[in-house]
């Protein structure tokens, strides 16, 4: 077992792990109070098709036994690495647990969920045989179905309906599209990216966001081979960099930052979701024209002082600034398939004329 200091430095001589034995894959493991989960991760991991990986075990400062536990598995398995230390919140033991890895591919699993028995395999042999990937990913599927909502299950099929590259990149700006879990990643590609970042919004959303600037590779496994449990002590549901507003400002901040700079601006949507994107684009120094919306009470009146219009007055925007790009807020079911399909009629091209941000 290693320990942690407190700056989340190894407390052991670096050239330990210059001269460890190498293994194809790691699979980083941040543990915190999972104790009543972390069996089931665990054997989900040792059923695993693939022999030659590691678990790089980092336990936040567990206080219900996790740490323990982890020492009993690593007794009876050798490829399981458990570090130990002070509470310090997620990104701070990813980015431990990322510097201790010593695979040349890095999976990502949490505590709490199931790994398909051929999940490590599949992903190792995507990024092998294509050398252009840079992260692979795969279909999920929630459990236990009974305490599953609707909004959980539209997401889920969200997510499984995008697979390839070109799908994952255009609706990066709606939601997070790659479950923070299911990715496996060359780890030279997170280094170069620097890690994880400390942020006001999530983690893995943001790095997500950085490696498309970048011009990174993404593709899913088009099989469900990860199990995400779905209950109330989830971070998502805890820790206020989740929150929608958090999401905004990271949408905002890579929108303004790529997308948009040198670009005017116009904002499908003077709803909740338009308004308090606007808020973060007008922030980040995005330059916004108009809105769009199809309700006549707010048709004709003024958001953050600028005009609304209704659809028919795109046109006229457009032909009027060249430069301009739409930003699809509309988050009500079914309205972004509407609203693609009104702007792809009028001849214009997601990811270079509009984007969808809901």
């Amino acid at each position: 077992m290693g320990e942690l200091a407190v700056d989340g430095r190894r407390s052991f001589c670096p050239r330990r792990i210059m001269t460890s034995r190498r293994t194809s894959i790691s699979v980083l493991l941040p543990v915190h109070n999972a104790g009543r989960y972390l069996d089931d991760c665990l054997r989900s991991l040792d059923r695993q098709s693939l022999s030659d990986f590691e678990v790089v075990a980092i336990d936040d400062g567990s206080e219900d036994g996790s740490g323990e536990r982890l020492e009993r598995w690593a007794a009876r398995d050798r490829r399981i690495r458990v570090f130990r230390g002070p509470h310090r919140g997620l990104v701070a033991t990813l980015n431990a647990g990322l510097e201790r890895c010593r695979g040349v591919l890095v999976a990502r699993m949490d505590a709490d969920d199931l790994a398909h028995p051929r999940r490590l395999e599949l992903q190792a042999e995507a990024l092998r045989r294509d050398p252009s990937l840079d992260l692979v990913s795969c279909l999920v599927t929630h459990f236990p179905t009974r305490a599953v909502g609707e909004g959980f299950r539209v997401y889920e099929a969200w997510l499984n309906s995008l697979a390839e590259h070109d799908e994952i990149l255009r609706e990066r700006f709606i939601e997070s599209p790659l479950p923070h879990p299911t990715v496996m990643a060359r780890r030279s590609v997170l280094e170069e990216q620097g890690g994880y970042r400390a942020c006001d919004w999530p983690e893995d959303y943001d790095l997500w966001l950085r490696l498309a600037a970048g011009g990174k590779r993404f593709r899913k496994i088009r099989r469900v081979l990860h199990f995400w449990r779905h209950h109330d002590g989830r971070l998502t549901r805890t820790d206020p960099r989740y929150a929608v507003e958090r999401f905004l400002a990271c949408k905002a901040f890579y929108l303004a930052h790529g997308p948009l700079r040198g670009r005017l601006v116009v904002i499908w949507g003077a709803g909740q979701t338009g308004r308090r994107l606007s808020k973060h684009l007008l922030r980040e120094g995005a330059q916004l024209i108009a809105f769009v919306d199809i309700d006549p009470r707010k048709v004709g009146r003024t958001l953050r002082g600028l005009p609304i219009h209704p659809p028919d007055d795109l046109g006229q925007l457009l032909a009027q600034n060249e430069r301009c790009v739409i930003l699809a807020a509309v988050p009500s079911r079914g309205a972004r398939q509407l609203i693609r399909q009104h702007l792809q009629e009028a001849g214009l091209r997601e990811t270079e004329d509009y984007w969808c941000v809901a």
